[in-house]
């Protein structure tokens, strides 16, 4: 996953674990679909 706005942003994503932050599913080692970006 990709930093948004150098760490200030947050990623929500869809997983197979359900819907996560992109820090939580990247601890968890999950893949999935971005649904959207907040910055």
């Amino acid at each position: 996953l990709r930093p948004i706005k150098h760490g200030y942003g947050l990623l929500v994503i869809s997983t197979s674990k359900g819907i996560m932050s992109g820090k939580e599913a990247k601890k968890s080692k999950l893949g999935g679909e971005i649904l959207f970006e907040i910055w």
